[in-house]
């Protein structure tokens, strides 16, 4: 039984057997998540294999699941080619945000985000299209990839080059968390053409720069609205870990200054207020908008300021910042019991439901890059309670 798993590596490992269920190999995705969901369920799966890289049967499980989402995947997009071709309109057209008022290119779907009034709090809308069962469930083991793999190699060679634009929705934070996924399976499988997706992402973009606001930032999505503390920081995330992984010095160069440029900015918009934390976004005005300090806008920039680290190891600038922002990050989340809380709770929606477990990701990233009994703890508490109280009956 479960209860008797103290192991954490060996607990990971039981979790994702369970959630291998809902996994559709038709699709490419994790059934009753969304889109960048499960781009982010993959990069869980690419750290369970480095947590255990001597297990070969969860290795040759990931390798066939990114191998089998890059070519299933994109068929699920919920809203294709929109970056293609901006309409102008929306860059004047403020306030005016339905898809029926404006429709240029006919790439607008229906697929938006909703942000809570209140909190900011994203709830992802799909076009009623998405959910229908245009690919009926199929299970990973079936696949002919799953043959294709033997004691020799680990390794799947796809079948087509992955395209980037398969992978952009309109969305800039939900086209880097895919950029990050595959810049994990890269690390996992060492097949640069998931480099080269992640290369191909991250580029496309780079064409939502600047904002309005400080001449510099990205916008959260194409409808060039909203400036927002997610998107950049995965912008800056993605940058420092193309950083860190290609192998030309002139792309290493460039997305080293990507990464800074966007930390400069980053911390001249105001996002980070005075207590350490960081709020959702900017006003129209480009202030700080007080919107909510939701668990994953403090984590994802501690992965990124780690990586930023490695990339230029004599500046210990990065981790210092990170470590500030982490420890009052968990200041301000935690409750008596250490255990740390989004304000959504508990009828977070699905979208919501995942920023913790990125902040604990990313707070174990800047562990084992700056090692903090804090930190530790606060890993070690917080998995302790998803174990015990998260599990349903066996």
């Amino acid at each position: 039984a479960s209860a008797s798993i103290t192991d954490p590596t060996q607990r990971a490992e039981f979790a994702l057997s369970t959630l291998q269920i809902w996994y559709n190999a038709g699709t490419g995705l994790w059934e009753t998540s969304g889109w960048w969901n499960s781009a982010n369920i993959l990069t869980m799966i690419g750290n369970l294999v480095k947590a255990d890289p001597e297990n070969k049967r969860f290795r040759d499980l990931a390798t066939r699941v990114f191998a089998n989402t890059v070519t299933q995947a994109p068929v699920k997009n919920p809203q294709p080619g929109i970056e293609s071709d901006v309409p102008s309109q929306k860059d004047t057209q403020r306030g005016k945000t339905s898809f029926t008022l404006f429709n240029e290119t006919g790439s607008e779907s229906g697929y938006t985000k909703v942000l809570n009034p209140d909190t900011f709090e994203p709830h992802s809308v799909f076009p009623d299209t998405w959910y229908k069962a245009n690919s009926p469930y199929i299970d990973i083991s079936s696949l002919p990839i799953f043959s294709s793999l033997n004691d020799e190699t680990d390794q799947i060679t796809l079948a087509a080059t992955p395209n980037p634009a398969d992978w952009l929705d309109g969305f800039y934070d939900d086209d880097l968390w895919w950029a990050l996924a595959w810049i994990n399976a890269y690390d996992v499988t060492l097949n640069t053409q998931y480099l080269t997706l992640a290369e191909g992402i991250f580029a496309a973009v780079t064409k939502a720069w600047p904002t309005r606001c400080g001449n510099g930032g990205i916008f959260w999505n194409w409808e060039k609205e909203y400036m927002n503390a997610i998107a950049n920081e995965l912008f800056l995330s993605t940058a420092a870990h193309l950083a860190t992984r290609v192998d030309d010095d002139e792309k290493k160069d460039a997305y080293t200054d990507w990464a800074r440029r966007t930390l400069a900015w980053f911390l001249d918009s105001g996002m980070l207020n005075a207590n350490g934390t960081i709020n959702d976004g900017l006003t129209e005005s480009c202030a700080n908008n007080g919107g909510t300090t939701w668990s994953y806008n403090q984590g994802v920039i501690l992965g990124g300021l780690v990586e930023m680290h490695r990339a230029s190891p004599d500046d210990t600038s990065y981790l210092a910042l990170a470590t500030r922002i982490a420890k009052a990050a968990l200041l301000d989340l935690s409750d008596a019991n250490g255990v740390i809380h989004d304000v959504c709770e508990p009828a977070c929606g699905f979208d919501g439901e995942q920023f913790k477990g990125i902040f604990m990701r990313n707070l174990g990233v800047l562990h084992a890059a700056a090692a903090d009994d804090v930190f530790g703890n606060a890993i070690s508490v917080n998995a302790e309670s998803v174990w015990e109280n998260d599990r349903e009956g066996e």
